[in-house]
């Protein structure tokens, strides 16, 4: 299993393989390895004391950033994630990115972007449709129709406290019609759009 992997120049935690959504586009339903990684999934959810040894085996300081993304949600860690990125601020003065779903408030139950303040440095989130519903067939959240708004609400509650973030949505995936309906909602809340 990998824990840290380097995946098309970027250096990337793989905290968890769990996550509130099946996403029928998942890569992690095609294959279980990508980039540098033998296979992201994992037979144990990895401790922050193994985080932080796997990114001692690693040349840190050659990336631009650090980025949690691997084969599951990684706000379902939220406290180890936190606990990883202050390391990784001390350790080496890397930007971090986490790249989410934008459920972390339903999966807590609380509001959660406060805590990356002055930690992460770009949330990078999966709106991945056009409306409720849409979001709803297309990646199953086990929190129903009422993760759509939520990760709306998410995105519209980070910017307060990180500096960069984005949302995308998978090209072939969504109607051409449904990928400008999402473009629009990134530029009128004013975050950067991309199609991956």
């Amino acid at each position: 299993m990998s824990i840290v992997y380097d995946y098309f120049g970027g250096l990337y935690i793989n905290l968890t393989n769990r996550c509130p959504c099946r996403c029928e586009f998942c890569i992690k339903n095609y294959t279980d390895s990508l980039g540098s990684a033998d296979s992201l999934m994992l037979d144990h959810e990895p401790t922050v004391d193994e985080v932080k040894e796997e990114l001692r085996q690693w040349d840190v300081q050659a990336y631009d950033e650090v980025i949690f993304c691997g084969y599951g949600e990684p706000t379902e860690r939220l406290p180890e994630l936190l606990e990883i990125a202050r390391f990784i601020k001390a350790a080496y003065g890397k930007p971090i990115r986490i790249n989410t779903i934008g459920l972390a408030d339903l999966i807590w139950e609380r509001e959660t972007t406060p805590e990356l303040a002055g930690l992460i440095d770009a949330v990078s989130v999966s709106m991945n449709e056009a409306d409720a519903e849409s979001f709803q067939n297309l990646c199953h959240p086990r929190f129903g129709l009422r993760s759509y708004d939520a990760m709306l609400k998410y995105i519209e509650d980070v910017k307060q406290y990180v500096p960069h973030v984005a949302v995308s949505v998978v090209g072939g995936s969504l109607s051409a019609e449904h990928q400008e309906i999402c473009r629009a909602k990134a530029e009128e809340m004013g975050v950067y759009f991309r199609v991956r």
